[in-house]
């Protein structure tokens, strides 16, 4: 599997053939059994920030809830607020914490967590499969602009074959 900078490739299978298991790997949560994960050619790197970001399904599990929702989100760099303006941030929800937030609310957060300075990748896991339409579409216009702005590789995993279509440059589908 091959992304390349500024393009957007979509993952689908069926359940179970693994591919949150392939994102943890490509992510660096896992060790691969065999192959190697490279950017540029080199293995990935151990230390610091990592360049390959995944964005959970579930967002509630990828986010302390005794933080407010500003730790949570400069946890190591400060968005900017284009960034946060362009995915429907409000300024209050900054002091809120997790619980108080809808789900579509707190996936936002947590793209713009994934999309720190040193983000190269980023692997967007089912990501808006439990929200409303138009919160898909909010998220999904400004995920793309911000990707295409900063030519970061994009890895959408889906089940929803239309979302695909509309937003991949191309689909991989795993036996």
């Amino acid at each position: 599997l091959d992304v390349s900078p500024g393009e957007t490739v979509g993952l689908v299978g069926r359940s179970g053939a693994g591919k949150t298991t392939l994102a943890r790997i490509l992510a660096g949560y896992l060790k691969p059994l065999e192959g190697t994960v490279l950017l540029d050619g080199e293995p990935l790197p151990r230390t610091g920030r990592h360049p390959v970001q995944l964005v959970w399904q579930h967002p509630e599990k990828a986010v302390n809830p005794r933080w407010r929702m500003r730790d949570i989100l400069t946890e190591g760099w400060e968005p900017d607020r284009n960034v946060l303006a362009a995915f429907g941030i409000e300024p209050d929800w900054l002091e809120r914490w997790p619980n108080e937030l809808s789900g579509g609310e707190l996936q936002r957060f947590c793209v713009v967590r994934a999309l720190g300075p040193s983000t190269r990748y980023l692997i967007a896991d089912e990501i808006s499969t439990m929200l409303d339409a138009l919160t898909q579409a909010q998220i999904w216009h400004a995920l793309l602009a911000v990707a295409r702005t900063r030519k970061l590789g994009l890895l959408v995993i889906s089940h929803d074959a239309p979302l695909l279509r509309r937003v991949c440059n191309r689909i991989v589908t795993l036996p």
